[in-house]
Parts: C-alpha cells; structure tokens; sequence
C-alpha cells in the first residue's frame, strides 16, 4: 500500500518561481520514496504524490527522466523507480586506462580506492562516461570490481587521431592514450584526409560490448610531423576551448582598455606603495603584486591582486567562457588564456608604471611567522617595477651590485620581504607541511617551433618567496569568507589513501627506510622522511616516489583541509586572471566587503558542489594536455638522437624493465627486460630490483647506466634504450628532477 504524502512540497515556492505549473521537486520525490517500502511504478508514485491532471502526469515523467540521468533514481526491469543508492548502485565518472581497463571515480567518495572497470566493461564506455555501477565482485588483488547498470551520459563525442587506411576499411586511432577504441569511419567520410594525416572525427555512435564507435571526419588536421602539430592535436584532444564568442567583443568595448580615473573613488589608494610584480621571465599576465615593510612587531605584508571581479561579472559571457575554460593552460611559448587578451595581457594584469584595480589583503605577521591580522580591501595600485625570479634572486642572494645599483629604492623593500620569508619558511617547518623541492624541465623552440634545447630549472629563494606569500594570503582568504560563514571552494588536498601509504612502505623497506605515523601518517610525518632522504644519493628520485603516494588536491565546498601545506583552512585567492576558482573568491570577498549576507551571494548559475567539479576537472585537462604536449616534444627532439649513447640514472624498476633519465637532455625512456642480456630477470618487489638468475647482475633506483638509444614512437610518446657496455656504473647523487613544463611554483599548489 502506498503511503500518500499529505504534507506540502517545502519547495513548492522555488518551483513555482522556475515553472508556470509547479510540480514536485527534486527533494520532495526522493523523501517521498525513503517513506515506501521498496521501488514504485509510475501509476503508485502519482497516487502517492496526489497528482491525477494528465499534464502534472507527464510533467512527472519529465523530472522522473531528469533523476535518472543524474542517477538519482533508477527504473528497473519492472518499470518501478527507486533511489539509486538504496538499491546499491554508485554514480561515477569512467577514469579509462590505456591498457584496456579502467576506473570508476564515485561522485560521493567513500572508499580508499576507485573502482575497478574490466576490459570487458570497458569496451562499451570512453573516458569520462557518467555511469550507474553495481559491485559484482572483489578480484584477486582485492579491488571492488563493478559492472555497468546504465550509461547516463556520454562525454566523447570527438575524437583526435590519425587516419589508416587498410585492405578498404578506414580507421581512425585516437591520440588520446585514454581512448583505447579505435574509431570507423563511415563510407565516404573521410572528408578527403590522407592516410596517416590527423583528423577530427565526430561520433555517430558510440561503442557497445560488440561494435566500435562510428564516426566521420569533420576537419583534417594536417600531417604528422608538421611544426606546431602537437599543440593543435592536444588542444582538439582534450577539448580544449580556444575560440571567443561573438559577445564576449561587445562586453570588451563597453569595459574598455584603461582604469579611469574615477575608478579610483571609494577604493583604498596603493599608488604609491612600492608594489613590484616578481615571476617568470616568460611571463606575460601578471596577477599579483606584492610590498613588506617591517613593524614594531614583525612585518606589514601587502599582496595585491589584480581585480578581475570588477570586470567579469556573472552572468556575462565572459564568465560563461571563463567557466567553461576553468583554467589558462600553458604550453612551450604558447597560452590557451581563461580570459581574452585584452584582460589577462592588459586591463587586468599589473603591468608597471600603469593603475590597476585590485584586491588586497593587509598582513600583519610578527616575528615568528604568524599571522596576527588580516585586513582585505578594494584598492587601486600602481605596479613600480616587473621584476623577475632571477633578477630578485640577483639581489637578494648573490648580491650582484649592478642589478642592486639599478633597483636601489627597492633593494630594501626586497629585504625586508627576504627576512620575512626566513619567518614563514620557519613557521612552515614548525607545523609540519611537507616540502618537496624539485626541479624542472623547460623546453626551448627555435622559430620553426622544433625543439632547441630542453635545460633543467631550478627553484630560488625568489620563487619561494612568492609562494610563500601566496599561500599566506591563502590562508587569510579562507578564513575570512569561513569566518563570514560564506560558500566557497576551498582547496583540498585530503590524506594519502591506505593503499598508497602501503605502497610507499614498500618501496622504502627495500631501502631500510620506513614512513613514521604508521596507517594514518601526517604531514609532519613525511616531512621528517624527507629529511632522511636528504643525504641519500637518490634523495631526489625518492621525492618524486614520495609525491606520487600523495592524493590530488581538488576544488570543494566541503572543507578537508590541506595536508602537504598542513593546514586547516586554504583557498585559492591570488591567481583570478588564470583559475576561475580564485575569481568566484573574490567575489565572495566584495560581496561581504560591500555588506552582503551569505543567503544573498550568487556566484554562479551552478551549484557548488558541481563548481568544485568542474573546476578540479578543468584543471586535470589543463595538466594532461600540457604533459601530451611535452611528451610529444621530447620524443621529436630524440628522433635524430637515435643510435647515440649517453649515461643515465635508472628512476624506477618494474618487472618488464627500467626506466632512464638522461639528466643531460632532461628526457627519460626504458629499457626493456629482454634487451638486459641472456639471462631471467627476476623482480624483486621488496628492493625494487631486477636481478639476473645466473649472472647475479642486478639493477635498482639511482645506479647510473649507459645506455643507447633505439627507437622514439611519437604515435605513443615512447623512447626505447639498450644497455651498452656493462651496462652498469655508479651510483648517482640525488639530483631533484621531474619532467614537464617549468610552471611557476604556485602553479603546482
């Protein structure tokens, strides 16, 4: 017997606001249902909900059909509907492998681990299909496996790849390692690509458990070797935003291309603070700016950011778009932006000499690194210098005097701001926040767009600065808005799963090392490991081993803390020209700053929970992308190299061989089990070792090898080397090295 709701819709105002003939929402059909004993059919459910009007009827299949796509409900084999979860089943996002498998990422995380999705799953799904999941079973490595129940929502609906034509059958193979389906073209269309050229493909139909997806091509990329190839063929991969609509030009024109001088009323006045810029010597979109200056106490800190707020407003076009895009993404000397030129480049950038509106945030910090006061305010400042990571280090560290003759004025504010980070650097320390200090490959291209030179790139006192700074204005971001009680996104980094923690142990007992804190560790944990590992000839390869046990930070409403940076409270607040996170923030700070309650603040037509979403997904694209484009170079830049020997440094062992980092070219690649000799090698998980079984020759992290190298695959970013010789040297000293593009510091955070 159904038990009939008598109660009215708590909702029922919001509904009547969106529909002209209100019907129940969302919440009302779900509490209804946890009322039944079990899934009802459409008739029950509206004698349940009193609705006997044919258009209210259909009205209900509607928002029926809307929860079942969001996997709210589901409809099973007798047409009844329930709550998802009530009947065991997980909504998630499909996380594709590239050797077949893949994982299910849960909307709602639970667990320690993704789920588990078999080839065979896998092969009706593409990355980053919305599913509905049941556990079927626990393998024997004892992952939750699960099976698909329905697909709610496909996300691939282009694929970049090159074209092969074959015995009549036309094909296309994804570029994406993530798509392991190749694609069919249909008859005559080909839209007259050549074999082996690169395309764009739209699907027709997507894959099943017995058939590929189907699709036609609907733009021809160019041919595979052609210069600036790889940027193009990353951008259309991961969908990667590029145009302007048409609107977004009108909205440029009415915001103009200079701060007025009436701007300036009612904002605190910074003009002429001796605010500097200090970034990459590449670096184009200026987004903060900071000044110290000492106090009977401690310092004065003031970090300034460029107001974007002010400009993108929601609603506009150029927030849809700034939305969408999620994050600027930065390629070798190319930059897809999260905002048009004429903002990121211009009007919002704090480029010396010029007035920019800003934000700024008025640290007090006393002796010990604390802070003791935070102040926020709408401000205009007047940038005195762009100075550079290397340029501060100059003055600061080597103490050259020219550049200090040239920078006098500002050579003791610098000072102060060094002393001041020798504060925060010890207050960091004190409370534990792990710090991994790598360093990284930058790419250089010569005209054409081929590959120069890759050179390593170190972190100087300069970039710790800013970073420093950075994060504590950070700080004082998130818990002002928190303190407010208003929404935001916080930055999340949550603690190391289980499993990985027991991965990392494992690794380390092969060295006689073990990480402290036993199956719980914290932050302060692995910072006293990483101390440990300091002295260690491979401390900077066991650093790099360290940071991959970590979790991913992500975007959420719900507050988890941060735990590399050991912190309570943490949002990103200083980069709003390049992370639409950071300008839904300032938002959040003008409206409380302008008198604004909580209940009243719209930041977005979206709710919070699918911002964070959006944003830490936009952000994995950003990143994905921008390590394609930096595999695909090295791997160009190694094509005529082919046959050179060179010495390297083995990084990591694995039971089908090693893999090599030449620190001279900054390139890595691996050296295959059957290439090591007349032998059976045996892995050996406890040391992390391949040992012969009748030579005794063994292989482990940090020796030093010589190897050569023969054969680069650009199609699957691969290199391949031998051993030559002996194989076998010394052992290599730490050196802190990590492939990818040199971003600034607080780009990794």
């Amino acid at each position: 017997m159904v038990k009939s709701r008598q109660k009215r819709d708590p909702n029922a105002r919001r509904e009547a606001k969106n529909y002209d003939r209100p019907i129940a929402s969302r919440e009302w059909i779900l509490e209804f249902l946890e009322t039944q004993s079990g899934p009802l059919v459409f008739e029950l459910l509206c004698d349940g909900l009193n609705l006997s009007e044919e258009i209210d009827r259909h009205a209900l299949t509607r928002r029926l059909n809307a929860m079942a796509r969001d996997g709210q409900l589901y409809q099973n084999r007798g047409g009844a509907f329930g709550i998802a979860r009530k009947m065991d089943l997980i909504r998630g996002r499909v996380i594709a492998h590239r050797n077949g498998y893949g994982f299910l990422a849960p909307d709602e995380s639970g667990g320690d681990d993704d789920l588990f999705l078999s080839p065979k799953e896998m092969r009706a799904l593409m990355h980053g299909d919305e599913v509905l999941v049941r556990v079927s079973c626990v393998d024997q490595r004892g992952r939750q496996e699960v099976s698909v129940v329905e697909v709610l929502a496909r996300h691939t609906t282009q694929v970049v790849g090159r074209l092969y034509r074959e015995s009549g059958t036309t094909i296309v193979v994804p570029d994406n390692p993530r798509i392991n389906q190749e694609v069919v073209i249909a008859p005559k269309k080909r839209a007259g690509a050549k074999h082996g050229q690169f395309v764009v493909v739209e699907l027709v139909e997507q894959p099943t458990k017995h058939s590929q997806p189907v699709g036609h091509v609907i733009e021809v990329i160019g041919e595979h070797m052609a210069p600036g190839m790889e940027i193009d063929v990353a951008i259309r991969s991961h969908g990667l935003p590029t145009e302007w609509p048409d609107e977004i030009e009108t909205e440029l024109k009415s915001i103009g291309r200079k701060v007025p001088k009436s701007a300036a009323a009612g904002r605190l006045d910074l003009r002429e603070l001796p605010l500097v810029t200090i970034d990459g010597a590449d670096a184009k979109d200026f987004d903060d700016a900071i000044y110290c200056e000492a106090s009977a106490k401690g310092w004065k800190l003031y970090v300034a950011i460029a107001d974007v707020s002010e400009y993108v407003k929601p609603g506009m076009a150029l927030d849809v778009e700034a939305k969408s895009r999620g994050t600027s993404v930065y390629f070798p000397e190319r930059v897809i932006p999260m905002l048009p030129e004429a903002l990121s480049n211009g009007l919002c950038s704090l480029k010396p000499d010029r007035d920019r509106l800003c934000m700024v945030c008025v640290l007090s910090i006393n002796r010990k690194g604390m802070v003791t006061r935070a102040k926020f305010s709408e401000a205009i400042m007047h940038s005195h210098a762009r100075l550079t990571y290397d340029k501060v280090a100059a003055i600061l560290v080597s103490r050259r005097e020219k550049v200090r003759k040239k920078y006098a004025d500002l050579v003791p504010h610098l000072e102060e701001l060094h002393a001041l980070y020798g504060a925060l650097r010890e207050a960091r320390q004190r409370r534990g926040a792990i710090d991994l200090d790598t360093v990284e490959a930058f790419i250089v291209l010569d005209g054409e767009s081929r590959v120069e030179k890759i050179v390593p790139r170190t972190r100087n006192d300069a970039h710790r600065i800013i970073e420093e700074c950075m994060v504590t204005a950070n700080v004082a971001a998130a818990e002002f808005l928190a303190s407010k009680q208003m929404p935001l996104l916080y930055r999340v980094h949550d603690k190391p799963k289980a499993a990985k923690v027991t991965e990392l142990n494992g690794f380390l007992a092969g060295l006689g090392l073990k990480l402290p804190g036993g199956e719980v560790p914290e932050p302060r944990d692995y910072l006293a490991l990483v101390h440990k590992m300091e002295s260690l000839p491979a401390a900077g390869l066991l650093q790099t081993v360290l940071l991959r046990s970590l979790s991913q930070a992500v975007y959420s409403p719900k507050n988890l803390g941060h735990f590399g940076l050991a912190l309570a409270n943490y949002a990103h607040f200083t980069s709003p020209i390049r992370r639409y996170p950071d300008l839904l923030v300032h938002r959040a700070i003008r409206h409380v700053l302008r008198g604004g309650t909580p209940e009243e603040f719209v930041a977005s037509n979206a709710s919070w929970e699918v911002l964070g979403q959006h944003c830490s997904t936009t952000e994995r694209r950003a990143d994905e992308a921008a390590r394609d484009v930096v595999a695909w170079l090295k791997c160009e830049y190694m094509l005529d190299k082919i046959g050179d020997t060179f010495e390297g440094v083995v990084t990591g062992v694995a039971s089908f061989g090693l893999f090599v980092h030449i620190e001279q070219l900054c390139v890595d690649g691996l050296v295959h089990v059957s290439t090591l000799g007349s032998d059976y090698f045996h892995f050996d998980p406890q040391r992390y070792r391949l040992e012969g079984e009748r030579s005794g020759a063994g292989f482990g992290i940090a020796d030093r090898v010589n190897i050569k190298v023969v054969k680069v695959s650009l199609d699957d970013r691969t290199i391949d080397f031998e051993l030559t010789g002996n194989g076998k040297g010394t052992r290599v000293h730490g050196r802190r090295q990590r492939s990818g593009i040199l971003r600034r510091g607080r780009r990794a955070r």
